[in-house]
């Protein structure tokens, strides 16, 4: 949905599609609450990739409450992956599919007056760089889920590129229906674009780069007294599952930035690996106040439109 792969009449598909879940699941939609995630706003986003985003808020409320849904919970995936974290204030590096974000949160809510940095680069990128490597290799494979199960099951951030390099690293593994392959230096060198995206022809900006901006921003903004709450750097996403990344983050952050910034510095890997947002979710659904503190209900919904129209779901 995140990608707009639910096509118009937004809404018919949209209820189709959570109608298919509860069904499957065989819950109805009456009984209980429901935590949905909302992709992430960007400062620099389009008049048309917000108008998007809105018009996807609306609809989903209107779905949802449609369906007899109690109560809606919307919120960010990078805030549900800093719970899981049991952290409520930090950096969330979220590593997405087409993009990669980074997300300052402060008690829960995303600083967007500070500013999310985002990096053009995702999981795809990797895959896809991953796949060039293996084809000047002729290493020949059926489709890109091949690869990206090569992916994750080989390959890994160095610690220090240059040095694995010069090393013997080469490992094999098996894909069902496929057999085994064999790979060397690839298996590192696909992820050391998130570090240096110029080797894989990407004109972006470095991930410890942009996390250094982040932090740099954080520190500049004298926002809160508290000086370390942006220390905590907390990766999200499936690929930031990759082993050595959070090393190599936390590494390149303590050379990059000034003493005062990186003392204290702390990378921490997901806490859940690729299901930490759903734990995240778990864990807030689970305080005894969840409804009332955190939940939008159907009287209030209809009220607001009533009252303002349905641009009010902005504020949830």
């Amino acid at each position: 949905m995140e990608f707009g792969n639910i096509e118009s009449p937004m809404y018919a598909r949209l209820r189709h599609f959570l109608s298919t879940i509860y069904t499957r699941m065989q819950v109805k939609p009456s009984t209980q609450p429901i935590i949905v995630v909302l992709p992430l706003c960007h400062s620099d986003d389009t008049e048309s990739a917000r108008a998007s985003r809105k018009q996807y808020k609306e609809t989903l409320y209107s779905v949802l409450f449609d369906m007899n849904v109690p109560a809606v919970c919307a919120v960010d995936q990078a805030v549900l992956a800093l719970y899981a974290a049991k952290r409520t204030s930090g950096i969330v590096v979220n590593i997405g599919f087409n993009s990669t974000s980074i997300v300052p949160i402060f008690q829960g809510t995303v600083m967007h007056e500070i500013g999310v940095e985002t990096v053009g680069q995702g999981a795809l990128k990797l895959t896809g760089f991953l796949k060039e490597l293996m084809q000047q290799r002729e290493i020949t494979f059926e489709s890109l889920y091949t690869v990206r199960t090569i992916k994750e099951k080989l390959c890994y951030v160095a610690a220090d590129y240059e040095a694995e390099l010069r090393k013997d690293t080469q490992a094999s593994c098996e894909v069902d229906g496929e057999g085994w392959f064999t790979l060397s230096e690839e298996r590192f060198k696909a992820a050391e674009i998130l570090f240096q995206p110029q080797i894989g022809g990407a004109r972006a900006m470095g991930l410890h780069k942009a996390v250094s901006l982040c932090m740099d921003h954080c520190y500049n903004s004298e926002v809160f007294g508290d000086d370390n709450w942006y220390k905590t750097v907390v990766l999200a996403g499936g690929s930031s599952c990759l082993p050595g990344l959070s090393e190599r983050l936390e590494k390149e952050l303590r050379e990059l930035l000034p003493a005062h910034i990186s003392e204290g510095i702390r990378v921490l890997p997901p806490p859940f690996g690729t299901d930490s947002a759903w734990f995240g979710a778990k864990m807030i659904s689970n305080v005894s106040t969840f409804t009332e503190a955190w939940c939008v209900k159907k009287k209030q919904f209809r009220q607001k439109t009533r009252r303002n129209g349905p641009s009010f779901v902005n504020v949830w």
